[in-house]
């Protein structure tokens, strides 16, 4: 089946995409998290979790700001065995996490370099759950804590007979089965840079800085309704790119490039992240025979994608149709496995667990949001990656975004 080409014209206004999911959640929403969470607990016997990061903060509350973007502050959510989580957060967030669900919303004026706020977090936590109770944190891949080192040492210290356990895995299983509201966001952000993307070929033309048509990229995103374009990368270069993480550099688009933009908007604070490739003019045959193995990979990748899979074997699926044709000598690129995966989850972050990799026995189930980002090197110093966004269903799997092209499009 052919994919939908979005259609646009040059020189007239551009809609938006019409129906955007309202934002926020009703707190029905959260109590069905929260009441999965303490399943989840009570099968670890933890007392209480403690979380500090953006995404895990805002899962189980809402608390939706830009204001993470400073790392002045820590911010604390503490989620007891039963009962409704707790934060424990400084007092210039306290407005905004009270239009939340949360009720219970305990502050301290910081910065406060002699103490802040882990005096208050140590008592809170005491309270909740005991000062020898088996608390849960994330501590494995993907994570990070969010609180200085010297702070986190300082608590430890004021609860000595707590037993620190890693949470990672209750965590990420918890989040990566997205509700439909959450799917519906994450639809409507892959939508609405796919209208984006469609648009390309009508803003930019070779002659054009990259530094240009990355901007041009990201108005044509903001026009179609998302919210942000948090992350944008890509690269452009005569017969293919090697470089697919990088910021613009100034360069001209010329005659005979390939170029790929990957995009991670957001709506709501949930992220769509995929890419499409183009020619600028002629390209050798060779950069389209690559285009077409890597959509072609996707389409395996398509087909396997079902309840019951592995992400090993979603992996390997899409790995056996590119590596046959990957060049020998193409050093680092993805065609000898050195990028570690083909996809990963998404969600309320950009890149989410599970990872689509070689060994990763995750299996697929209803309602997870996956990437399939196949890619391979044909020819020293030139990849091809190309990706996709899905959300696995009962009995397989739903393009979240419009399908890229078979044929390697052309900007002229």
């Amino acid at each position: 089946m052919r994919p939908e080409r979005l259609s646009t014209q040059a020189g007239k206004p551009f809609e938006p995409l019409n129906g955007a999911p309202a934002r926020g959640f009703p707190d029905s929403e959260f109590k069905a998290r929260l009441a999965r969470a303490h399943r989840a607990m009570r099968a670890d016997d933890l007392d209480a979790l403690l979380l500090t990061t953006e995404a895990d903060i805002r899962w189980f509350t809402g608390f939706l700001t830009a204001f993470w973007q400073s790392p002045t502050r820590p911010w604390y959510l503490l989620v007891p065995a039963d009962g409704k989580p707790v934060a424990v957060i400084p007092t210039i967030g306290e407005p905004c996490m009270r239009r939340t669900w949360i009720e219970d919303v305990r502050v301290w004026s910081s910065p406060a370099p002699l103490d802040d706020g882990v005096t208050l977090l140590a008592d809170t936590l005491g309270e909740l759950a005991g000062r020898s109770a088996r608390i849960g944190v994330p501590m494995g891949a993907g994570t990070h804590l969010r609180m200085p080192l010297s702070d986190h040492a300082r608590l430890r210290t004021a609860l000595p007979a707590v037993d620190w356990v890693d949470a990672t895995q209750a965590l990420s299983g918890l989040r990566a089965i997205k509700s439909q509201a959450e799917q519906a966001r994450i639809r409507y952000t892959c939508q609405a840079a796919s209208r984006a993307f469609a648009r390309v070929p009508d803003l930019l033309h070779a002659g054009m800085s990259d530094v240009e048509a990355f901007r041009a990229f990201r108005i044509a995103c903001l026009q179609a309704g998302v919210d942000e374009v948090d992350y944008l990368v890509g690269a452009a270069g005569e017969g293919g790119y090697g470089d697919i993480i990088s910021p613009p550099s100034g360069r001209a688009l010329a005659i005979g490039d390939v170029l790929i933009l990957d995009t991670g908007c957001s709506y709501d604070g949930y992220f769509c992240d995929f890419d499409r490739n183009w020619a600028i003019g002629k390209v050798g045959a060779e950069v389209d025979d690559a285009y077409r193995l890597a959509w072609q990979a996707t389409e395996a990748g398509l087909a396997a994608a079902r309840p019951g899979a592995s992400c090993h074997e979603l992996f390997e699926t899409m790995r056996a149709v590119m590596a046959p044709h990957a060049a020998p000598a193409a050093g680092t690129g993805p065609g000898s496995g050195d990028v570690g995966r083909l996809g990963h989850g998404l969600g309320a972050q950009l890149t989410e667990p599970p990872s689509i990799m070689a060994g990763e026995r995750t299996e697929l189930v209803p309602g997870m949001v996956m990437t399939l980002e196949p890619g391979f090197a044909y020819a020293p110093g030139c990849w091809m990656v190309h990706e996709e966004n899905i959300v696995i269903t009962g009995t397989g799997c739903e393009l979240l975004g419009v399908r890229a092209p078979e044929e390697l499009p052309r900007i002229t």
